[in-house]
């Protein structure tokens, strides 16, 4: 399997090289040059398979060229090993159509987890075959930094660095990062937003000589082996729950649109997904890019709903990357004007064609609150504010048809926002083992200013200090 840029102007890579890559030379982000597809039988061989095997059965063509089965199998199974569950990501009805799907089962308690424990093992196995070693740098709107740093603590071929807002994540969040006592791994607090964050990341990237210099490599999902590795539970749900006999429908919450998209590949793929929302908080400018057909760049709000505080979401890039028909000078063009403006519109035949299959929801504080509520009175499921928000776009956005099952992603667990499930609930969630003592251990942080300079003169002094 080969990869291209959404910018159509960077060589084509195999997979450990886009794994090590991450954002492409040209600003663009890796997609394949196609889209492997299963058909409706090979899916319906897929319904016996486990998690482990129906991942290296999906994941197979996307690192072809690049890893063995047995390599894919190896890394895939002892990723598996670090969760809670047997089911890995279970599923819950809480209606008669509507299902929670259980993405908080890992280590970190959240989704993050399910891509990020493969995409360690991914780096491990690419990094001993060519003897480097890299610095991987990440922002984090909350949970991508403590997954990422579970996946690589400790690892002896690569450094860690994640970005963090100060301030604007949840108090276990943010300690699931600091409290990480190993020498391969730092946690930099950056005085802005997540948006601020990701744009310092991508400028470290666009520095060829300072990524060429540092041997950078990426975790956030600008990577693609991130997304890959989330099309699984988008397969695992649906056989599950009919398909491809059945059509389903999911709802995301999301802000950088990378785990939608993983829906959208999935569909890609050959699963029979009729519907895919995308739900959102204050921070609603994907909502508004889809009721209106323009994405206009507007101010981070902080919400009970830390990890969908953003406005820039970098994943969207792919999907129009897709449906302008990878017309790469077209996805530069928008994306220079993005970046210049922060704006930009598509035309009208285009935005029906994306309302085909996508809705979009937004949900105040206030509301989310009262989602939990309800959710809380009517099923005793305690979600966190960002599942909550997802299960009440599916209800109001998702149904297509009657009968249709519309899965909602629980992407965390209630524990990571004991705060949020206190003010909606009148209590804290029971916490679990894995960061039962997680307020008694010592923190370890560095704290800069929002200015790439500080951030590249810092990692210089840091690779010279090794």
């Amino acid at each position: 399997m080969r990869y291209v840029s959404t910018r159509g102007n960077a060589p084509e890579l195999s997979f450990d090289d886009v794994l090590l890559a991450g954002l492409a030379e040209d600003g663009g982000l890796y997609v394949p040059t196609h889209w492997p597809t299963f058909s409706d039988d090979e899916l319906r061989d897929m319904r016996a398979l486990s998690y482990q095997d129906l991942a290296v059965r999906l994941m197979g063509p996307f690192v072809a060229g690049s890893l063995t089965d047995d390599e894919l199998a190896s890394i895939v199974n002892r990723a598996c090993e670090s969760f809670h569950h047997p089911a890995i990501a279970p599923l819950r009805q809480i209606d008669r159509d509507d299902w929670v799907m259980e993405l908080f089962h890992g280590p970190t308690l959240a989704f993050k987890d399910y891509a990020l424990q493969m995409v360690g093992l991914f780096f491990d196995t690419v990094l001993e075959r060519r003897g480097e070693r890299v610095l991987v740098v990440g922002a984090t709107s909350g949970d991508t930094g403590s997954a990422a740093i579970a996946a690589l603590q400790g690892r002896k071929a690569a450094d860690v660095v994640i970005l963090l807002p100060r301030g604007r994540v949840s108090e276990v969040q943010r300690r699931q990062m600091t409290t990480v006592d190993s020498p391969n791994v730092e946690v930099i607090a950056i005085d802005g937003t997540f948006d601020d964050c990701q744009a310092l990341v991508k400028a470290l990237f666009a520095d060829i000589p300072l990524r060429d210099d540092l041997n950078l490599a990426a975790v956030n999902s600008i990577n693609w082996a991130r997304v890959m590795a989330q099309t699984v539970y988008y397969f695992w749900a649906g056989l599950r729950l009919g398909a491809p006999d059945t059509p389903i429908g999911f709802s995301v919450p999301t802000g950088n649109f990378g785990n939608v998209f993983a829906g959208w590949v999935a569909r890609q793929m050959g699963l029979p997904i009729d519907r895919l929302v995308v739900a959102s908080n204050r921070n609603d400018i994907l909502t508004r890019f889809f009721e209106t057909g323009a994405m206009r760049k507007g101010i981070v709000h902080q919400t009970l709903s830390p990890s969908m505080d953003i406005q820039v979401s970098s994943n969207f890039e792919r999907l129009l990357f897709e449906v302008l028909d990878r017309d790469g000078d077209e996805v530069a063009r928008l994306m220079t004007r993005f970046q210049e403006t922060g704006e930009y519109s598509i035309d009208n035949d285009l935005h029906q064609e994306l309302l085909g299959l996508f809705r979009a929801f937004r949900l105040d504080d206030a509301r989310t609150k009262d989602a939990m509520r309800e959710l809380y009175d009517a099923t005793g499921e305690i979600l966190d504010p960002h599942s909550a928000i997802g299960v009440m776009a599916g209800r109001e956005v998702g149904h297509r048809d009657e009968g249709t099952p519309m899965v909602a992603l629980a992407t965390a667990h209630p524990a990571k926002f004991p705060d949020a499930v206190r003010e909606a609930l009148g209590f804290e969630p029971e916490v679990p083992r894995v960061i039962r003592d997680i307020m008694d251990r010592p923190e370890r942080i560095t704290e800069l200013p929002n200015d790439l300079d500080a951030l590249k003169s810092h990692l210089r002094a840091r690779r010279a200090a090794q």
